[in-house]
């Protein structure tokens, strides 16, 4: 007679001759049994030595072929210590996570811009030129690009919630002091604000692979929709922060001196509410996986820079980090001066200045910005059910709508205040469509083990092409007009608009980008969504053969 079991972990059964009782007496067939249970221990015996935690439970339901054969069977059955257990996360918990990512993210870009809201102020109190002026956010931008690519490498091989602890840490001590500077020692001022860059770096690396470990499918993409809103959220309430608190207190420094007392807040519901899932978390939704791959830094880089999707969507981001850039740093100055061209404004002679057009400015951002991430996001959602392609295809053609109003804002300024705010608006919610569409797309031509990596790239080449150099590029364009011009305040204003125009191109070029990012963006999916796609490095490959 034959019986069969099947044998854990393997695809084939294994078959047991057993006499039949009119063919063998009962002596051999205790004697058989008893042999059996004699194979079945000293099986057992093994696992537990060579696999620690691995019970009697193990091997329940499970039949051994010959003696043989037991070496084999054990080194198949025994689990890998690389196993790891199902990861799982309330519901509740993950959208409580989320909603402290989004807070302090709204903190993380209210310290970008809050020095644009009192900039005028700034420049009177440090006696800083425009030149000068737009440097301030070119240490900034220059000194977070450094050490993105440090913070990326952190985020896909340590504890992400450590970093992002530190980083906050970071940023608060170093505005807060910033507040504290003498105006001879204005060199020092600058580096607090780099240092501030040097903190926010790892929360703009970091926070959204977090979200891409909690959510999937179409709950990432709302989720990264209301954390991208928060972009034009936080920056439209640093320029009113920092200038009701101007107005408030009249003096400039008491808007620094309020952002570390929410930043503390922001870390404790850090520390308590957020947790650290797995790299790949959601993408397994709870499975019981063998360790992922995991590759050097370099492999990583030479992966990212062959997927071309990554490649032309980084370009594109590049070119709206120019645009906002720039328009970020000089709009609240930009507007001031038009006004006092239009005789509704006296011109500032000594701080404080009016601060009613960053007030403005930050009120167009933050309602631009909501509306805009949202139509953004649900038209992507939409139109991918009927175009796979309809990510890089939307952001595409909001960059090469934003052309067209821009310069129609620039150009109509001198002679109607009403239509340049209209045209200004209009640009600002075209661009921020594009916030949480271009973090869909990275994170879906991505694997799950180097995206860390990847989003500090992308903010590295953003920022180094982009708003590193934009704020500085058109204080620096301005100036050079100014010096060939008589001095007055038409002038003023004629130059710093004509240095604003170089940002109507830039955004075309990031129209052309996205359109190339369509090209390449199924290939590329399909490949990220592969499972083991990347190379084991020489640790990973020793750590293997010691298991093995």
């Amino acid at each position: 007679m034959l019986l069969s079991w099947p044998r854990f972990g393997l695809p084939e059964q294994t078959q047991v001759q057993v006499p039949d009782s009119k063919s063998m007496s009962c002596a051999g067939s205790q004697a058989g049994l008893q042999l059996g249970q004699e194979l079945q221990a000293s099986v057992a015996g093994r696992m537990s030595t060579l696999c620690p935690g691995a019970g009697q439970g193990g091997l329940q339901g499970q039949s051994l072929g010959a003696g043989r054969d037991s070496d084999a069977l054990v080194s198949r059955q025994c689990p890998s210590s690389s196993v790891h257990s199902p990861w799982s996360l309330p519901r509740w918990r993950a959208y409580v996570a989320a909603a402290v990512l989004c807070y302090i993210n709204l903190l993380n870009y209210m310290n970008w811009f809050i020095i644009a809201g009192v900039l005028l102020d700034i420049q009177k109190f440090f006696h800083i030129s425009d030149s000068n002026a737009g440097l301030l956010q070119t240490v900034f931008i220059g000194c977070l690009l450094l050490s993105a690519p440090v913070f990326g490498y952190l985020g896909d091989r340590h504890s992400r919630k450590a970093t992002l602890s530190f980083g906050i840490l970071l940023w608060s001590g170093a505005g807060l002091s910033g507040s504290f500077i003498s105006p001879q020692y204005s060199w020092l001022f600058f580096l607090s604000r780099g240092v501030v860059g040097t903190g926010t770096a790892s929360y703009s690396t970091i926070a959204p692979t977090v979200l891409a470990d909690l959510f999937v499918k179409d709950q990432r993409t709302r989720v990264l929709a209301v954390f991208y809103i928060f972009i034009p959220v936080g920056s439209g309430l640093g320029y009113v922060l920092g200038s009701a608190v101007t107005k408030l207190m009249g003096n400039w420094r008491w808007a620094l001196r309020i952002m570390p007392c929410l930043e503390v807040v922001a870390l404790i519901l850090l520390i308590l509410l957020v947790p650290d899932p797995p790299r790949g978390a959601a993408e397994r939704q709870g499975e019981v996986t063998v360790r992922a791959l995991r590759s050097s830094w370099c492999e990583d880089v030479r992966y990212l820079g062959r997927n071309w999707s990554f490649v032309w969507s980084t370009l594109g981001v590049t070119a709206m980090a120019f645009v906002t850039g720039a328009l970020g740093f000089w709009a609240p100055k930009f507007l001031f001066e038009a006004r006092v061209v239009h005789g509704l404004q006296l011109p500032c002679f000594q701080e404080p200045c009016s601060s009613w057009d960053s007030l403005i400015f930050g009120t167009l951002t933050v309602v631009t910005g909501i509306v805009g991430v949202i139509l953004g996001a649900e038209a992507a959602r939409r139109y991918k059910k009927v175009n796979p392609r309809a990510e890089p295809l939307i952001c595409a053609s909001s960059l090469l709508a934003t052309a067209p109003c821009l310069y129609l804002a620039l150009v109509l300024a001198p002679s109607t205040l009403v239509a340049s705010y209209v045209f200004l608006a209009l640009g600002e919610l075209l661009l921020s469509c594009n916030w949480a569409v271009v973090a869909d797309i990275l994170l879906s031509v991505v694997v799950p083990r180097c995206r860390g990596t990847a989003e500090a790239l992308q903010i590295t080449v953003g920022h180094i092409l982009g708003d590193a150099g934009s704020p500085y590029l058109t204080g620096l364009i301005s100036s050079a007009l100014r010096a060939r011009r008589p001095d007055s305040y038409l002038q003023r204003f004629l130059s710093l608009q004509q240095s604003f125009l170089c940002c109507a191109f830039a955004v075309v070029l990031g129209g052309g980008c996205f359109l190339l990012t369509a090209l390449h963006l199924e290939r590329d999916q399909a490949q990220a969504r592969q499972p083991g796609t990347g190379t084991l490095d020489s640790k990973d490959v020793d750590s293997n053969d010691r298991e093995t």
